[in-house]
């Protein structure tokens, strides 16, 4: 195991243990939101029908790009993965060269409907193989320094967005969505849990009034907390019926067909476009990608389970007014290299495709496929940088400035 991983599963582990509690969302600052918030804000002030949505689907961990889409005729693919090669059989085929990983039917039959862009060869200059530094690129959008703010943070605040402009289905905040005066809002899929037993009469000691000051506001969030958790809204409920129902149906959210975690949280996100909440960035995610070793099953059944909720998805959207104004990004922090590991799995690398899926992309294959005997010390060569696809996406799915969120910058892809 890398150092990088090892260091992972300790601030993964932190965080998991701090999130249980709902520790994280309140003691920095940022705004947790109930299902109540966003229904009051779906009744008062809907989403205009038309306005583009974002989507962005994050898969942790490096997802190997070879092994999704693959390049099942070309000699040099199996050479260098023996074992992990797929077999021309058993891909599916988007063209002569090329298919998607077997466990992909759901994007497949998207693909077909010409409703999936698969951008190939994407990364970005001097690729970084750790997983928090290259993350951290990806989501701040500056390869050379990415511990500024979010690129969707910066939209937020560049387009004087509300902190419910931008939401995460889950109980921490992505680096994604911070911004420099406005952040993201943050949903738990589960709603908000307190701790129970011994726990519980800590925080509740914790929640004791201090005449130390940082203990006192420690206090004070602790109190908010414990209020917002058990006072019920009966006077908004009473007002505004329309919240009872939407509440319910967000609850009833997790086992919509479909397979895993990922396809609960895009459960819940279907329910709020339906519903008109006036977000217009939605973030979720999947972990797991970082296949070191048996990478085969282990990754066929992560796209299985990416495939199947984003069809899934699509599919709760196909019957509404609001399937034409939803567009999906699938990325990873990067892709692996090309050799197989003595583990039958691959290490860390650089480039690898990222999917743009709607009703209103033009379906096809973007970029270059990277060569896989024209090497950098044993990586692809990066053929697409992501700030083309950002910035194409701020233009076409969010009516922004893309000069305003990412600077200059000149890339754009003709997806739509």
């Amino acid at each position: 195991m890398h150092k990088d991983d090892m260091d992972g599963m300790t601030r993964r582990g932190f965080l998991r243990a701090s999130c249980g509690v709902g520790a994280t969302a309140f003691l920095t600052g940022f705004n947790m939101v109930t299902v109540d918030d966003l229904a009051q804000a779906a009744v008062r002030n809907p989403l205009p029908a038309g306005e583009g949505i974002l989507v962005v689907v994050t898969l942790y961990g490096g997802n190997d790009g070879l092994n999704t889409v693959i390049p099942y005729t070309d000699s040099a693919y199996a050479q260098a993965r023996s074992e992990l090669a797929y077999a021309e059989a058993d891909v599916l085929k988007l063209n002569e060269t090329l298919g998607l990983n077997p466990g992909m039917t759901g994007i497949k039959s998207l693909w077909d409907a010409g409703k999936v862009a698969i951008v190939q060869g994407v990364g970005y200059p001097q690729s970084n193989h750790s997983h928090f530094t290259s993350m951290d690129i990806w989501q701040t959008a500056n390869p050379t320094s990415p511990t500024g703010y979010g690129w969707i943070g910066r939209w937020l605040n560049a387009t004087n967005q509300q902190s419910i402009g931008a939401l995460n289905i889950g109980t921490t905040m992505p680096p994604l969505l911070v911004g420099e005066k406005v952040s993201g809002s943050t949903l738990p899929i589960s709603g908000l849990v307190t701790p129970t037993g011994k726990l519980r009469q800590q925080f509740k000691r914790l929640g004791a009034t201090s005449t130390d000051p940082v203990r006192n506001s420690v206090a004070q969030a602790i109190t908010d907390w414990y209020s917002t958790a058990y006072t019920t809204t009966d006077a908004l409920r009473s007002e505004l019926p329309e919240i009872e129902e939407l509440t319910e149906q967000v609850a009833g959210a997790t086992g919509t067909g479909g397979e895993g975690q990922l396809n609960d949280q895009l459960g819940v996100v279907a329910r709020l476009i339906n519903a008109g909440v006036p977000t217009r960035v939605y973030s979720v995610s999947l972990g797991g990608f970082d296949t070191h070793s048996n990478e085969k099953n282990t990754q066929s059944a992560l796209l299985r389970q990416v495939s199947s909720s984003i069809t899934n998805f699509m599919r709760q959207l196909g019957a509404t007014s609001r399937a034409n104004d939803v567009t999906v990004l699938v990325y990873s922090e990067f892709g692996r290299r090309v050799a197989a590991n003595l583990n039958q799995g691959t290490d860390h690398g650089t480039a690898g495709p990222a999917f743009i899926i709607g009703n209103g992309v033009k379906g096809g294959l973007y970029g270059a496929q990277p060569s896989l005997t024209r090497l950098r010390q044993g990586d692809l060569e990066v053929q697409v940088d992501f700030r083309d696809i950002y910035a194409s996406l701020l233009e076409t799915s969010l009516k922004a400035d893309a000069e305003a969120v990412l600077g200059p910058w000149q890339g754009r892809l003709a997806y739509t």
